[in-house]
């Protein structure tokens, strides 16, 4: 129940916004760290404690978080890693009606960010001789894509990985989306779902489009963004190893990068210590929203797409050692970058941006580029974003999933497009 777009603005009611501009104000003030990181891979060194001039150059970024908190977000925290050193920012609280504030120590659901751990062990298993990108998910998951306008064997690993294989959205249907929203929500809150529940709601729809042979850079097809490929992609993935989706991460990214925060939580519907609460509206606009607390629910609601729970501090750990090539082989890195055009801005981004496999190429402002990800799950909203070379990085994460876009968007380009025309 992965939520797409978030270009609307949600006014909060008056009581609740004074409340938390004060609580903004109270608690607003960025943490200058020391950046030893508990994740960082076997090649990465401790990061440098930050000298005053490496504090200075994240001021506009703090002023961000500030005002994302003070238009109606409980609690934003952010961790940005360059030649300065470490920054912790953080604004507003970890729990509404308590003055505590957030951590970057805290763990929380990144939701999409989990496409780009997914893409990366394909692309692993690709380089151990276990499967190839170009085979059909026909061939690795015989009938189970079946039916309804799809076509046996036209779709591959690769058109999953970078959404250019036509299958619908199952986040998309309206019966799926009943179930999370409002009320309903607590109604359904722990129930689990097989991948191939999932997959099949999908598959009640016909196609977008049917994908072109290979959807590579140059002759790309069509794109749409849809979590059901990534669904599929973590059912290859437990054929061909014959174990677990979590299995395959934890061997192949959380043990070799040591991040000692990132979990594959598997059917376990809390969030392990220390943590947030997850606020959300549950797809419900305007002013009289009701916020409510959706700490706890099923992760077997997005599987490999979205269930996955780490910190800005292993996440960023992870995103600069997979652009800086120290995860993936010479072939695989250039397969992750390839790119393909996207349509609209479906998927947390905008419409000139490019998408690679688990990657996108996000245009901050003219001029200036990063590589990364965004993801937002009933009650949190995460982005990823990096340099072409993994030395720049940051992860921002918000325990609430309303709010614009635009002050997440201004907080990433305070930090990359300082030198931008």
């Amino acid at each position: 129940m992965t939520r797409h777009r978030r270009h609307h603005h949600r006014q909060q009611p008056s009581a609740r916004r004074l409340l938390l501009v004060a609580l903004a104000a109270l608690v607003g003030t960025a943490t200058l760290a020391v950046a030893a990181s508990a994740g960082a891979g076997p090649s990465q060194h401790p990061p440098p404690r930050l000298q005053p001039e490496g504090q200075a150059v994240h001021a506009t970024t703090q002023s961000v978080l500030n005002e994302i908190v003070a238009q109606g977000t409980p609690g934003v925290i952010a961790q940005v890693r360059d030649r300065h050193g470490v920054w912790d920012g953080r604004a507003g609280v970890r729990r509404l009606g308590s003055e505590r504030a957030r951590s970057t120590h805290e763990r929380f659901r990144i939701a999409s960010v989990t496409k780009t751990f997914t893409a990366t062990v394909l692309l692993r298993l690709e380089a151990e001789g276990k499967l190839s990108l170009d085979d059909s998910v026909a061939e690795w998951l015989p009938g189970v894509v079946r039916g309804n306008g799809y076509r046996r064997g036209h779709i591959t690993v690769r058109h999953l990985l970078n959404h250019t294989s036509g299958i619908f959205d199952y986040n998309m249907d309206a019966g799926f989306r009943a179930r999370y929203a409002g009320d309903e929500f607590d109604r359904n809150r722990h129930t689990r779902w097989s991948p191939r529940e999932l997959v099949d709601i999908a598959l009640a729809h016909p196609p977008n489009f049917q994908p072109e042979q290979g959807s590579r850079p140059g002759r790309p097809g069509e794109w749409d963004y849809s979590d059901t490929n990534y669904v599929l992609a973590g059912m290859v993935i437990e054929k061909a190893t014959g174990r677990s989706y979590a299995h395959a991460v934890e061997r192949l990214v959380i043990r070799p990068l040591r991040l000692r925060g990132t979990s594959v939580p598997g059917t376990v519907p809390g969030l392990p210590s220390p943590h947030a609460r997850h606020y959300s509206t549950l797809f419900e606009d305007g002013p009289q929203a009701k916020v409510r607390d959706v700490t706890e629910f099923s992760p077997t609601v997005a599987f490999s797409a979205g269930q996955m729970i780490s910190t800005v501090g292993d996440v960023n750990t992870f995103l600069s050692s997979l652009l800086a090539g120290d995860l993936l082989p010479p072939a695989q890195q250039r397969q992750l970058l390839d790119a393909v055009p996207v349509d609209g801005d479906k998927g947390h981004g905008g419409p000139q941006d490019v998408y690679g496999l688990g990657l996108r190429h996000f245009k901050l402002a003219e001029g200036c580029w990063a590589w990364g990800h965004g993801g937002m799950i009933p009650g949190s909203a995460t982005r990823t974003l990096a340099s072409a070379d993994g030395r720049q990085v940051m992860t921002m994460n918000r325990n609430g999933d309303w709010g614009e876009q635009r002050l997440e968007d201004a907080a990433v380009r305070s930090e990359f497009c300082r030198s931008a025309p």
